[in-house]
């Protein structure tokens, strides 16, 4: 048996989020399902993190066990053929040690959030950001999520659905940055609550577009209630982008 840790990046505009669901397709479902083509064998995915419906991932790490003999290049190859035309590719496949966990080995989760940040229709990327018409600050934004840094309770920025079993997290990083029309929100966090980028985003962007003083998101925070949650970001414009492990 050996261990394979994959890097995917996938389009999850049509799926119904990273984990396998009983009512819709789902990024795991396809990658077992052509692990199983490609080796015959019952084969089941681990993840470093679950994305939602509409969630995109630039390089989500994974694992899975395969007892066939496989060169790391031979079972990428043969993953992203039979997982054609699904959006979803092995960008790098390596073999590691048995108990390095995808998911528990991991140390820390970096997202990006991309907001277009203009009145013309989306074209090239509908589906793939979240288009703001009001001209948004970009600094306001950035000063505003400061807020959020460190160990807080987010039961604010917690879905109701959220299966945590403490809001309690530590955020490491909360970046907002203006490239060309584009407004680029960047977090790095060991772990996350359902929805927690996504809610974070969406009351930035109310400080953005003037509708919220920038005290408002610490006192949004301190309210430690969903209600004084002013706007929860569509998932088109969330990137899974990098996940952490221990060197060695």
């Amino acid at each position: 048996m050996t261990r394979f840790a994959l890097t995917l990046e996938f389009d999850g505009s049509p799926f119904m989020g990273l984990q396998r669901q009983a009512h819709g397709p789902s990024v795991q479902q396809t990658v077992e399902d052509a692990a199983h083509a490609v080796t015959g064998e019952d084969v089941r995915m681990h993840a470093a993190g679950r994305t939602d419906t509409g969630v995109h991932a630039l390089a989500m790490r994974a694992h899975i066990d395969v007892e066939k003999s496989f060169t790391p290049f031979r079972l990428m190859e043969a993953l992203n053929a039979r997982m054609r035309p699904h959006p979803v590719a092995v960008t790098a496949c390596e073999p590691v040690a048995d108990d390095w966990h995808a998911r528990f080995s991991c140390i820390g989760r970096a997202y990006i959030y991309r907001i277009v940040n203009r009145r013309a229709p989306l074209t090239l990327e509908r589906g793939k950001a979240w288009q703001v018409a009001k001209p948004l600050d970009a600094e306001a934004m950035h000063r505003a999520a400061q807020a959020l840094v460190g160990r807080h309770d987010f039961t604010t920025f917690r879905s109701v659905h959220c299966q945590a079993q403490s809001p309690l997290k530590t955020l490491d990083r909360l970046d907002v940055r203006r490239e060309g029309e584009c407004v680029l929100i960047e977090t790095e966090a060991r772990s996350y609550l359902h929805h927690q980028v996504r809610s974070m985003t969406g009351c930035l962007a109310m400080v953005g577009m003037g509708r919220w003083r920038e005290e408002q998101v610490r006192e949004a925070l301190e309210a430690r209630d969903r209600q004084a949650l002013g706007l929860n970001a569509p998932p088109d414009g969330l990137y899974f982008v990098r996940a952490v492990y221990p060197e060695g």
